[in-house]
């Protein structure tokens, strides 16, 4: 058994080489140039502790995790496009740094890559991890239609079950899959592929209520975000979902009136709003509630605890953390 930390460096080992030809150039360099400006690497590595949690490493979980990671990527690439955002991981983003169409195209063969590597995988098991990758792919783009559906909505008309599902599909659902990966090369039984992609699907949630949570509430030291960025841009987030649900009639007047008018005092002034409707302790609620429900798929699987002991603290870093 590894922990995160380990497996994290081997991964890095196999994956931190050139993945695309040197020429032509214009195609290659873009997808090559996101693979370096950094990344938790999280996903590919959940891939193999899922696998660790059943049996030894093997091979096929690599060429796996690196189909993940590529997946994940290119998610990213065509998502900044999407978003107009200029800056990933504190870089430019690719189609900043080359164009548009450069980085559509960075893109598209970097999802080829990514079945170049699923080709590689032992045939008993290639045809299952097929169809739960591309499951999770379509699920992915599915989450981020929605996304952008809900952003064309006001907050009002936003059902928090239905952002709920958004969160899950666009972010939980990769993290749950790559787990379902491992487990599937590792030799788990079909319950116990439930019972793992649920507690990886819980987790993502927990992690995103987190993240908004942060992202108000936290230490811009620690976090190493400006605090409020999700309120100065209106962005539906859990607690602006919750808070518009729970705060009186003036409350809610005064939440509209600052974002509508955007002052200098906005950031402060939605926190005491938040504070007043106590959105913050629901968030520590809700997040619990996710939590909780992940840990008991996790307590349900059929393994020695003992093997469970890397998930567990992954688990606890990325739902305590403070950046």
């Amino acid at each position: 058994m590894h922990s995160f930390k380990e497996l994290l460096e081997k991964f890095e080992q196999q994956f931190g080489k050139r993945q695309f030809p040197e020429k032509p150039a214009n195609l290659y360099d873009p997808a090559q140039y996101i693979l370096g400006i950094g990344g938790k690497r999280v996903r590919p590595v959940l891939c193999l502790l899922g696998n660790e949690l059943f049996d030894e490493l093997h091979p096929d979980a690599y060429n796996a995790a690196n189909a993940i990671e590529l997946f994940h990527n290119f998610t990213l690439i065509h998502d900044d496009i999407m978003d107009k955002a200029p800056l990933r991981r504190g870089m430019p983003t690719v189609h900043t740094k080359y164009n548009d169409a450069a980085a559509i195209l960075a893109g598209d063969v970097m999802l080829i890559h990514c079945y170049e590597y699923l080709n590689k995988i032992n045939s008993k098991t290639r045809q299952k991890l097929v169809n739960v990758f591309n499951k999770a792919a379509r699920e992915v783009c599915e989450g981020q239609q929605l996304d952008m559906d809900l952003e064309q909505m006001l907050p009002e008309q936003v059902n928090y079950a239905d952002y709920v599902n958004m969160i899950a599909l666009k972010t939980s659902v990769l993290l749950a899959a790559s787990l379902q990966l491992g487990a599937i090369i590792g030799g788990g039984s079909e319950g116990n592929q439930h019972h793992l992609y649920e507690f990886g699907k819980n987790v993502g949630i927990a992690f995103q209520i987190q993240d908004d949570y942060l992202d108000a509430f936290g230490d811009p030291e620690k976090f190493g975000k400006q605090q409020g960025g999700d309120i100065l841009i209106n962005k539906k987030t859990f607690l602006l979902l919750k808070a518009l649900e729970l705060c009186s009639p003036a409350q809610k007047a005064h939440l509209h009136q600052l974002m509508d008018t955007n002052p200098d005092n906005k950031v402060a002034e939605v926190l005491q709003v938040f504070h007043d409707c106590r959105v913050d302790e629901w968030a520590e609620k809700e997040k619990e509630r996710f939590s909780q429900a992940a840990y008991e798929h996790l307590d349900a699987i059929a393994v020695l605890s003992a093997r469970k002991e890397p998930l567990k603290d992954l688990a606890g870093f990325l739902l305590t953390r403070q950046h």
